[in-house]
């Protein structure tokens, strides 16, 4: 496998309307679509649809919820031979509500969602580290923290999907996964949150002495920036009619694992990487628009760009 990935991929109801209902006041739905979701999971989707071959490490129930989920992964050609299966009903189902007007959404997720993590005795080294690439979305702590141990003893890279935060500090647990990362991929508030640091610049620079090699803080519609030790540029966001704007983050890492693969250099990684979130942005469902390779570079040259590879 070129990346094994642990974390989470669910089962998710996609309902786009043009407001939330409330009991008194029901809304017409404009669109319903069922779609596998979870950060892990949608990464490893686009970067196998990039070219990729990957693993889903997680955990999933025996219902048909759990057999939905899982089969979104093979349909997009995702090993799942190191999944966990627990004998109850998948508590990985989420209902995404997303505005028809902007495409922002609203998760509801299942309440016993985060109370069934895979353990350390179920994963197993030496499937993990044939891999170049450990990916990890924060989910799963003991075991995504000596998985990467393993990676690191073996020379091989990590990246961590570290979110967003809206918490001025961040969790101990995460703190130390940082520690074994060599690629940290993070959302508004979290190097902020690892740092102490108050603005996003000074706190991009700053997680760089936390291990990472590479640290990218992703803003949405303002792009993404980039820190290396002697780099850091700015990609800008392009400009799409937004339907959803679910897996947007999740599959710009399964892109950027992807483009890491063949050997490009940052910048245009970062540049690849964008254009698929853009295209993935304009269909309803964390995956239902992820691109081929040949539907992002015919993207990129309809915006007059040629990546160099």
């Amino acid at each position: 496998m070129d990346i094994v990935g642990i974390g989470l991929c669910t089962f998710d109801i996609m309902i786009k309307l043009p407001e939330l209902p409330t009991w008194d006041h029901p809304v017409r739905l404009d669109d319903v679509r069922f779609d596998g979701g979870g950060p892990c999971g949608t990464a490893l989707c686009a970067a196998s649809k990039l070219g990729a071959s990957a693993s889903f490490i997680g955990t999933a129930g025996n219902d048909w919820f759990a057999a939905q989920k899982l089969q979104t992964l093979v349909d997009h050609g995702i090993d799942i031979s190191h999944v966990a299966y627990r004998e109850m009903k998948d508590n990985q189902v989420v209902c995404v509500n997303v505005d028809s007007n902007t495409g922002e959404r609203i998760f509801n997720t299942s309440k016993d969602f985060y109370k069934y993590p895979i353990w350390v005795d179920e994963i197993d080294p030496s499937f993990i580290t044939q891999a170049s690439y450990l990916l990890l979305d924060g989910h799963y702590m003991e075991a995504s923290k000596q998985a990467a141990l393993w990676m690191r003893e073996a020379g091989k890279k990590v990246m961590l999907d570290g979110g967003k935060t809206k918490s001025k500090k961040l969790d101990k647990q995460k703190a130390a996964l940082v520690e074994l990362t060599d690629i940290l991929i993070c959302g508004s508030g979290f190097a902020e949150a690892l740092t102490g640091e108050d603005d996003f610049v000074s706190a991009g620079r700053a997680a760089l002495s936390y291990g990472p090699q590479i640290v990218v803080i992703t803003q949405g519609e303002n792009g993404s920036t980039t820190f290396t030790p002697d780099r850091q540029f700015h990609t800008p966001a392009f400009e799409v009619t937004v339907v959803d704007t679910t897996g947007a983050g999740d599959v710009f890492h399964g892109a950027y694992l992807a483009g890491l693969l063949k050997g490009w250099d940052l910048e245009p990684i970062a540049i690849f990487a964008s254009a698929v979130s853009a295209i993935e942005c304009t269909f309803l469902g964390g995956r239902s628009g992820m691109p081929d390779y040949a539907q992002v570079i015919n993207f990129l040259s309809e915006q007059g760009i040629s990546i160099p590879f």
